[in-house]
């Protein structure tokens, strides 16, 4: 596979991860700023992104919403992108 097409697949699973997190609020979230925003990532984005969807869905859902403060070793320029993200009904 060649560079671009790695990132490809990589996004993929990405959405897919993002889509299907069993939390419907985190999935509501997580799917739509995918969608909006996973194809113009870069790599660093990609990697800060692969992050943030390893911690819970309890904790994403309080940081988003303000019930809890974001640890710095989760802060990124990616969490503050989603935070600032409005999800469409």
């Amino acid at each position: 596979m060649t560079g671009e097409a790695d990132l490809d697949f990589r996004r993929k699973r990405l959405l897919y991860r993002s889509v299907y997190r069993g939390n419907k609020e985190n999935d509501i979230l997580l799917g739509q700023f995918a969608r909006a925003h996973i194809a113009t990532l870069d790599e660093a984005e990609l990697d800060q992104y692969e992050r943030l969807l390893a911690a819970a869905d309890n904790d994403i859902f309080d940081w988003v919403s303000g019930q809890a403060d974001v640890p710095p070793e989760a802060d990124s320029p990616v969490l503050r992108k989603l935070m600032a993200f409005r999800v469409r009904f």
